[in-house]
């Protein structure tokens, strides 16, 4: 009977490690920073967070809703969910008090979202011209050169291009082959491919520019975008995402340009809306980005095609 119930105990024990290795490790600090901010709200007004019930669950979402947009409510909502998951607690997130709550939430406040402003080209060929121009050390110019010009014509998300090692890396004769091993919604790393092509203007050329940098900074395996020390001395530790969004940011303050609205994810924005006025398709559109729904996608292709088939073109006046 003690070795059935110790039997028991272990499956349980690998049974929660299988649930939590579903999840990536950014995810589940997400979902804990969530929960810890529902934690706080219920000890303030002394309610159970762990287990908790619909109804504490809808008085905090009306609480958050002041402040917070309906995407902020949902994000909650699931975090708090799975936390309870992983704790063996059942909580029903679709009980009438918490879906109505929420719709009555999304009528008072409504749901446009407006997101960081993508990097168009103009925007593009400005950034790597003031790095041109105003950055004398090559290892930080063509580093940084590579960093912004590879992350939008690959349509990168910032976490998979800081990813990014150097055995991941085809040259071909067409351009560059990158695999990318795993990403946000290929948890399981089935991997996928970009290919990057030659451009006829090397001064913008992601390919040209990331050979050139891994020549003069000599890279030969593992991460291909690394920290400098602060002397300038290039270390072989990996860029962290956020760098991402500080070098964006940097640039385009340098150029003159309010940077408020624009994050790392502009890259890859930018890269989507770009093909997309250029008549790219959604399916090749996403054969590139990565995205598993045309749902985000075909929200680029409308905002490139907001003038393109304005119905006003057709009025003179």
């Amino acid at each position: 009977m003690n070795e059935l119930t110790t039997d028991l105990k272990l499956l349980h024990e690998a049974t929660l490690n299988n649930l939590k290795s579903s999840k990536a490790n950014n995810t589940l600090r997400a979902y804990k920073s969530d929960f810890k901010d529902f934690g706080n709200f219920c000890a303030r007004h002394g309610l159970n967070s762990l287990p908790t019930e619909p109804k504490i669950i809808s008085l905090y979402l009306t609480h958050l809703s002041k402040n917070s947009k309906v995407s902020t409510l949902r994000r909650r909502l699931v975090s708090i969910s799975m936390i309870h998951k992983l704790k063996g607690y059942y909580l029903d997130t679709k009980h009438p008090i918490i879906v109505e709550n929420l719709m009555g939430i999304k009528r008072m406040k409504g749901i446009v979202q407006k997101g960081k402003k993508p990097l168009l080209i103009n925007y593009l060929k400005t950034l790597i011209n003031v790095i041109d121009d105003q950055i004398n050390n090559d290892f930080k110019k063509f580093r940084d050169k590579s960093i912004i010009l590879i992350g939008f014509g690959g349509g990168f998300r910032r976490s998979e291009l800081i990813s990014i090692d150097h055995e991941d890396l085809e040259f071909v004769p067409e351009g560059l082959k990158i695999t990318i091993r795993k990403s946000k919604t290929d948890q399981f790393g089935e991997g996928m491919i970009k290919g990057l092509p030659y451009f006829s203007n090397e001064k913008y050329c992601p390919v040209f520019n990331l050979r050139k940098w891994l020549e003069i900074s000599k890279i030969k395996s593992g991460p291909i975008f690394t920290r400098f020390s602060k002397g300038l001395s290039l270390t072989d530790k990996r860029l962290t995402d956020q760098t991402v969004v500080l070098l964006i940011k940097k640039y385009l303050n340098l150029a003159g340009i309010e940077n408020k609205n624009f994050a790392g994810h502009s890259l890859r924005s930018g890269f989507a809306t770009v093909a997309a006025e250029s008549g790219a398709d959604e399916r090749s559109i996403m054969a590139m980005t990565g995205h598993k729904t045309t749902q985000m996608v075909r929200r680029y292709i409308k905002e490139a095609n907001l003038f393109k088939n304005n119905a006003l073109n057709k009025i003179k006046i």
